[in-house]
């Protein structure tokens, strides 16, 4: 009996050990980070002409829940959005269809992001909890 109990303790061991091992899986990318910048020799006169297209194909792009949110850089050199993405390649694709994109006035930059992984520790039970035992 007291073998039985060993060598259940030591496979409950191992697997605990392995499990702490192994990283987490990565999460998935929920959204897509954009950083958008007037290339530098670039004329104003030319972005002001393209920016009444460019401001409604923008809403029109938020209103079919394309862009999640959108900010102006308080530096004055572009904007940065949020957008409903799950590939990077999807992003670009939505990206490419804006005016100043169709003019080659823009620098584009991805960051695929996603939920904050740490968070998951929150889920695990703490050792010796009331959850773990069960």
């Amino acid at each position: 009996m007291i073998w039985t109990r060993l060598a259940g303790l030591s496979a409950l061991v191992f697997a605990a050990a392995t499990a702490a091992a192994q990283p987490p899986a990565p999460a998935p990318t929920t959204a897509v980070l954009v950083n958008l910048t007037i290339k530098q020799d670039v004329d104003r006169a030319q972005v002001m002409k393209v920016m009444p297209d460019e401001v409604r194909a923008t809403v029109k792009l938020y209103l079919d829940g394309k862009i999640q949110q959108w900010y102006s850089r308080s530096d004055g050199r572009g904007v940065m959005f949020i957008l409903n993405s799950a590939t990077v390649a999807d992003a670009k694709a939505v990206m490419e269809q804006l005016p100043l994109s169709k003019a080659s006035l823009t620098v584009l930059e991805f960051t695929p992001i996603s939920p904050l992984t740490p968070l998951r520790m929150l889920l695990t039970p703490a050792p010796g909890s009331e959850s773990e035992r069960r």
